[in-house]
Formats: structure tokens, sequence, C-alpha cells
């Protein structure tokens, strides 16, 4: 049944280097090491799309953001046939698990220690013993399904203190693979110090990043002043500022080690580790007049310009609060957004849209797909559409959010923000709203016809192909899902009536491919006819006692 898909990915070489690493091991994990395959598919019901310039609508936005209300398993699984594989930049802000949260644990996993954690709210740690536990069965098959989301250049950012982070170090080490771990990133998240704290105030959050292949590199950050005031020209190099470079090398190396005759003849040698580069190439800097000597011939200089700097790689410690904001500033945000809130209404620790910003800046290009599946008051998206207006991007935000203020504080932010509150312009724009609808199939695994065709299209074209159904349906070939890899897709489906595969069905082969596979309720074609002309027939899962 197509309801019990199992996805086998390619082993990689990362994957290969990863298979004797330690790993975590809690109550409960060998029920929910698989369970993101279990989680049934669900469709997502539309319920308004909103315009900056129209507001509300009935139909959908095309804009391709998204905002969907419902637990974030299911959503995650159910986003799976249109965006597996096409997320860029993933960023969550989970529970941090510090026992003053109440954040419930509600997965339905068939084991009797689980069952009886369902629907409880997970409390202070002297009244709940097992909280740990929980947290890391509420967040491992979470991170499974984010990671089949990812796209192969894609990375995640995931917000943490450290009540949890060394279990979602473990954790993710082993989903994403320790080869793919970039950094933990050290976000100052107070403005100030908390001089009652018992032992130490807390300052700062951690926030572990992971790429889905190691070659991921973030986007360089843009040059400030204070990042070029060493460069100087006092020479009056045409080639504009510059400083010394670091001529050795960083490791000790025989080709690195060699002496350099300076054209007053003084023989100069290398440094204890060598020279930073090889002889070919310390040549071609000192014909382009890059590394110059001094001293009358006796040393050398190397020359880096200021022209030839693109920018900045990004520290992992983000301690400037003028560029990333702070908790308190993302309080102050949330409060001008809804100024008819009282204090206590406000979360209690929101993320500024600064701080997501500057992740987009890193992780991100005009066109890239950004998910928040712990969406809160929608901090993700109003980043993703300040950061859109700053370079006319077209990203797009998917927020998935549990909580019953889905639409009253993440969606109606989002609404303010494009439309424009107090005296901040508005960033326009676009989004649609979803709940979360019934599942594709019936307890006895036959298909939940009541989805509607084009659901069952789609999920069919993702369940043999692992791609997105984007081919526009025509009517002189109703039946073609699309072709991949050589392979044509037909289903052969009418909602009222049985569909035979034989000599006289209706069903047009539109166009040649090497193999076809087709979808019907019953088949009563040849063996050899199928195989001579390189067909395979699947039974569409449905009970056809009815027709």
């Amino acid at each position: 049944m197509w309801n019990n898909i199992r996805i086998f990915a390619k082993e990689t070489k990362t994957e290969q280097l990863n298979t004797d690493m330690p790993t975590l091991n809690w109550i409960g994990k060998d029920k929910v090491v698989g369970l993101h395959n279990d989680v049934p598919f669900h469709v997502l019901e539309h319920g308004y799309g909103f315009t900056a310039d129209g507001g509300k609508t009935e139909v959908e936005t095309s804009s391709g953001n998204k905002i969907i209300h419902g637990d974030n398993l299911t959503a995650l699984k159910s986003l799976l046939p249109e965006y597996e594989g096409r997320v860029d930049c993933i960023y969550i802000d989970p529970p941090y698990n510090t026992g003053n949260e109440n954040w419930v644990y509600n997965d339905n996993a068939n084991d009797p220690r689980i069952k009886r954690w369902l629907g409880e709210v997970v409390g202070k740690e002297g009244e709940d013993l097992s909280r740990h536990d929980k947290w890391c069965c509420m967040m491992y098959p979470r991170l499974r399904l984010l990671k089949d989301l990812l796209s192969e250049h894609g990375v995640i950012f995931i917000s943490i203190d450290n009540n949890e982070i060394a279990n979602l170090k473990l954790i993710c080490d082993e989903i994403f693979g320790i080869g793919n771990f970039v950094t933990d990133l050290i976000w100052r998240s107070s403005d100030s110090s908390n001089h009652d704290a018992k032992q130490f105030s807390a300052d700062y959050n951690h926030t572990l990043i992971y790429s889905k292949c190691f070659k991921w590199q973030p986007k360089l950050l843009e040059r400030t002043a204070d990042d070029n005031r060493h460069y100087k020209n006092p020479d009056n190099d045409p080639n504009g500022p510059w400083f010394s470079g670091n001529l050795s090398s960083p490791n000790p190396r025989a080709n690195l080690t060699y002496d350099i005759v300076s054209p007053q003849g003084f023989v100069i040698k290398p440094p204890k580790n060598g020279w930073r580069w090889s002889k070919e190439t310390m040549k071609s800097y000192i014909d382009n007049g890059d590394v110059v000597f001094l001293d009358g011939g006796k040393r050398i200089l190397k020359k880096t310009y200021l022209k030839d700097q693109k920018g900045i790689v990004p520290s992992d410690i983000w301690w400037d609060i003028e560029i990333t904001g702070h908790n308190r500033n993302a309080k102050y945000e949330l409060k001008k957004i809804f100024p008819e809130l009282k204090t206590s209404e406000i979360f209690s620790t929101p993320k500024p849209s600064k701080f997501i910003k500057r992740i987009l800046d890193i992780a991100t290009n005009k066109d890239s797909i950004i998910l928040d599946s712990f969406a809160g008051s929608g901090t993700t998206a109003h980043a993703v559409m300040k950061k859109n207006k700053e370079d006319g991007g077209n990203r797009r935000f998917i927020l998935i959010e549990l909580g019953d203020y889905a639409e009253s504080i993440t969606a109606e932010r989002v609404k303010r923000v494009m439309e424009g509150y107090g005296d901040i312009e508005g960033l326009g724009g676009a989004f649609d709203y979803y709940e979360l609808g019934p599942t594709l199939f019936d307890k006895d695994g036959f298909l939940n016809e009541e989805v509607g065709e084009d659901a069952i299209r789609e999920y069919v074209y993702y369940s043999e192909t692992r791609q997105h159904l984007t081919r526009r349906r025509e009517e002189s070939s109703k039946y073609l899902l699309d072709t991949f890899g050589g392979t044509a897709y037909y289903f052969y489906y009418e909602p009222h009536s049985m569909t035979s595969l034989d000599f006289k069905s209706p069903l047009h082969i539109a166009e040649k491919a090497d193999q076809y596979i087709i979808y019907a309720d019953v088949c009563y074609l040849p063996d050899d006819y199928m195989r001579k002309h390189h067909i395979i027939f699947k039974k569409i899962p449905r009970d056809i006692r009815q027709f």
C-alpha cells in the first residue's frame, strides 16, 4: 500500500563515515526511530488566502507562502509530496524543555510507555522524571522528516539552550551525519546580565547548524568600515588600500619549504612551517607585484588588496545585539505589532526578526524556500519578508504552528507586517492559511476519495518518483501524470466508476517512453503483451465492490 512507503536514500560518503559513531539512547527510542514512516499522509485544507492589497480571499494566492495550523509531525509528512528535497533553509525554535514550558507530547507511537505520555503536559523535572525522554521522542521523528525536506544544498538551524543541547547534538549527529555538523552558533540572547541569578546569568543561546551535504558553504557577510580599517595605502599603490598578509603556512609541508632569492641576490629562508603557497604560486605573486621585497631585498611582504575582498566569513559568535537583536528587543517588536496585547500575553522568549534575517543572509538565495515548523509568533515569516524587501527576492516561507494562536497571532502578525502597522510601512506580499485535513487512506488501507483527485494524483506521482507533480493536466491525455527517468506514469482513475486496463480501454498513451507504469482498478491485458510493450500494472487501492 502507498501509505507504507519507505524512503531509501543512497548512502553517501559522509554517512559511511558515521557508522561507528556513538549514539544516544533513551526510553522509547526504539519505537520512534521509524515513526516518521508510519505517520499517515494528510491533505492540507485551504482555509483562506490573504494579500496585502486585497485582504482575505477564498481562492489560493499561488504565492508559495503557507501558514499551516496543526501538529508539525503530521504537517511535515503532508509537505513531502510537494517539498521533499526542495527546502533550502530550515529554522526551528523547539521547546527548550526547561521544565517551565508546559509543552505537550502527543505523538501516536505504538509503545505502552509512550501511550501513557500521550496528551500529558510536560512539567518540571522534579514532577516528571521522564521529560528528557519525551523531548527526545518528540524531536527525533520531526528531525527525520525535516532532513527529507531539505534540498541537497540546504541547511538547518536549531535554537536550543543548555537543557537539551547535549541530547540534541547527538540526535542530529545520528540523523544528519556527524560530518554534516557545521557549527554551534552562539547568540547573545540577553541585552543585560541577570545579577539575581543563583549561579550564572544565562546570556546566550545555542543554535546548532547542520547541512544536508558536507560541502555546504555559508554566504559571505557584507564588509563593514570596521572590517576594512586595517587596509591602508602608504605607498600610493594604484591597486588601492592593502595590508600585509600572512606568509607562513598553518601546517608544515615539504613542497612549501624552499628558499626565495631576491632581485638583489639575498636568500630569504622560509618560515618554520614553510611558505603559505607553492613555489609556482609564489613566483606568480612576485611577477604580478603582489609580493614585494623590502630592506634592500632582505625580506618580503605579501599585499592583500581590499578590492579583492568579497565579504566576511560568518563568525560562530553573534554578540553584537545591534545587528542580531536580543530577547527583549523581540518582545518590543511584538508589542509594536500587537499594541492591544498585555505584556503577559506576549511570548516569553521570542526571537527577534534581526536574528532570523541574519540567518537568511548567510543561508538563502533570492528564490529559496524557508521552513519553520515551530513557528510561534511568526518571526521567520517576518524576517523573510524583510529580506525580500531588502534585495528584491522572492523567498517563500512555510510556517507550521500547533497552538490555537496560529491564526490570531502567527497569521495575524504576517498580515500586519504585510499591510503595515503603527508607523512601519507594510512589506507587501501574500500567503495561504491551511488546516490539516483528512488522511489519504482510511483505516482499511483504501483510498480516501473524498480528498479529491488532484491530491491523489500528486501523491501517486510522488510515491513513484519522489518528485513533485508540476505538469498541468490536459484533457487530451487526462490520465497521464508525467514522464520521469524514461518512465511514463498513468493514473487511470474515475471517481464514480471502475477502470479496466484492457484492449478497449479509453486510456490514451500520450507520449512514447521506455516504460509505462499504469494504475487502474483491474487489468485484463495478457502478460506477454505487457512485457512486449513494457507496461507495468499497479492496482489502485480502493474498494471496487461499490461499483
